[in-house]
């Protein structure tokens, strides 16, 4: 880090990925003795291919080295160690925390913000408890809201783009044009943290945010490829076990269970459980209690019954019309929709009344059915309610 972090400008370009070939070729003359602790040496040209001390078993199928994506990056553990990073060096807990003494002096040693002196002092910070989903919902949702008003706006800008990332980069549907500009702003922010953030900040995990963008190109959407799902069904698995000491046995008990279970209620459906009564013998649905009438308020009995009506397929052409009186009244309002629309959600249910009224009026009632008659006549606002009920 010594030399990625020296506090002069980059002008490089981006290192291209590594081909296929390239990466076969470079790790073909390594010699991994399988199953050792040590592992072995490699060839005497290992000056090359520091980044790897052995060569993957998988490279021995075939078709393994034409992969453009061999091993798929998980979002949900990058997303979670980025946010443990960030959560722990902003509440200064121990053990999570990027910014300590240590850091603070490996920066006066590179000579790289050397205003940053160390500070000498126990914090006791603590957020325990947080899990993948937590950690998701707080990088996406919660964190962006929490700092504004905390810190800088420079640093809190740079959080600020990293949560929008991985927004951007978990929804379900994913734009393919937008994706090269959606990789350059990724770049962007790492260089805006690496300016407020120190060298220990930017691990593994935060360097792999770069790529996602490409696994996106190459693989498609992230919810097709995270472990959610997978560890999800690992709390179902554990649910299994009820003896420690044979935890496969237990697994596969009960998984067999479960579908024989399922099998019976999907094939067999047809037949009377025992000790349940059917619902034939149970008769009709009636009160146990004693009615109770109240009255509902004004405003919310008119907001049920708008909704009701505006999802009513036989007043689709009634709101149709009703609009374009409202445009034809006020014409100076026909271009405001926000307006419109308010001033259709106020007056629609009077309108409607007297429409379906003065249209009953006529001998052949103009089609008005009765369903529509109830509607446009409104629910009443004395509901009767019950303590209990039976239903059938």
């Amino acid at each position: 880090q010594c030399t990625a972090f020296n506090g002069k400008p980059e002008y490089d370009t981006p290192p291209k990925p590594l081909i296929r070939e390239e990466v076969l070729q470079m790790v073909e003359g390594i010699n991994y003795k399988w199953g050792s602790k040590k592992g072995g040496g490699g060839s005497e040209n290992d000056g090359d291919r520091v980044c790897w001390k052995k060569k993957s078993k998988f490279f021995d199928l075939e078709y393994w080295k034409y992969l453009p994506v061999r091993h798929a990056l998980d979002v949900m553990h990058i997303e979670k160690n980025v946010c443990d990073s960030i959560i722990g060096m902003l509440l200064e807990i121990p053990g999570k925390n990027k910014d300590e003494i240590a850091a603070r002096l490996d920066l006066l040693n590179m000579g790289v913000k050397t205003d940053l002196q160390p500070e000498y002092g126990e914090r006791h910070s603590r957020l325990l408890g947080l899990k993948s989903h937590d950690c998701h919902t707080l990088m996406q949702q919660l964190l962006p809201v929490a700092i504004r008003s905390i810190l800088e706006k420079p640093a809190r800008y740079a959080i600020t783009r990293l949560c929008f990332f991985f927004k951007a980069i978990c929804a379900k549907t994913v734009d393919v044009f937008k994706l090269d500009k959606l990789e350059e702003d990724v770049v962007v922010t790492s260089c805006l943290l690496e300016k407020y953030f120190p060298p220990s900040f930017f691990h593994i995990m935060v360097h792999l945010v770069v790529h996602l963008v490409r696994e996106v190109r190459l693989c498609g959407p992230v919810y097709f490829r995270w472990m959610y799902l997978f560890e999800r069904y690992m709390k179902v698995l554990k649910e299994y076990v009820q003896n420690r000491n044979h935890l496969e046995g237990c697994i596969a008990e009960r998984y067999i269970a479960k579908d024989a279970v399922e099998f019976c209620t999907e094939y067999l459906s047809d037949v009377s459980i025992v000790r349940v009564p059917s619902s034939q013998n149970m008769g009709l649905s009636k009160p146990l209690s004693d009615c109770t009438m109240s009255l509902v308020d004004w405003d919310l009995l008119n907001q049920a019954h708008l909704y009701v009506l505006e999802n009513t397929k036989e007043v689709l052409l009634y709101i149709e019309e009703h609009m374009i009186h409202i445009k034809t009244t006020y014409p100076k309002f026909r271009k405001r929709t926000k307006w419109l629309q308010d001033k259709h959600n106020t007056t629609f249910i009077q309108w409607l009344c007297f429409k379906v009224q003065s249209q009953l009026k006529r001998e052949d009632n103009n089609g008005v059915s009765e369903n529509l008659r109830w509607l446009a006549a409104g629910p009443s606002m004395a509901v009767p309610s019950y303590r209990s009920y039976l239903i059938k």
